[in-house]
């Protein structure tokens, strides 16, 4: 293993979008075993520090690699185009448009029926921006088209929090009948 190696080399896997999940996390626990300080016990404390060094690589470089949005981010940032989300927040006016309409819908929702048909809305349009994320980065290499898929897709996650929010804030005088 190579501290240097980017996340895909470190995990053995191709440097694209579309990954198996159930791979990427089997390839973590073979990784992590073969890193646990306590494997290294005999060899001393500095072997069982760089264990633990080894340890916390694995576990951010499995962070991100598990995470569709955190693995389209990284891919982008590998090939030079950098998401700068803090920095950069154009979006297609499209885009704003609609983000302007779940935010009204979302201020206007009065039943949990309401809420569940924002939050399908909000899934299917997660689910299609991922698709045009992996179309962008898997076959035509756009990197800076990618990032505005990207920067769209942590919009719509940040809106799917604020509906899961509401969703339990709805669901509690239930809980206390």
């Amino acid at each position: 293993m190579n501290l240097q190696s980017n996340d895909f080399e470190l995990f053995g896997l191709a440097p694209q979008f579309a990954q198996d999940r159930a791979a990427v996390d089997a390839r973590w626990k073979d990784l992590q075993r073969q890193a646990h300080p306590d494997k290294f016990a005999a060899q001393g404390a500095s072997a069982q520090r760089v264990a633990m060094q080894w340890s916390v690589r694995i576990n951010e470089a499995y962070q991100r690699l598990k995470d569709p949005l955190k693995r389209a981010a990284y891919l982008c940032e590998l090939h030079g185009a950098a998401v700068n989300a803090e920095n950069n927040t154009a979006m297609a006016p499209e885009f704003l448009m609609q983000q302007m309409d779940w935010r009204e819908a979302l201020d206007d929702a009065k039943s949990l029926s309401d809420l569940d048909e924002l939050g399908r809305q909000v899934t299917l349009a997660m689910r299609d921006e991922l698709l045009k994320c992996e179309h962008l980065l898997d076959q035509q290499q756009d990197y800076l088209q990618a990032v505005q898929q990207v920067r769209a897709l942590m919009f719509i996650e940040r809106f799917e929090r604020d509906v899961h929010a509401r969703l339990d804030q709805m669901d509690l005088p239930e809980q206390g009948q």
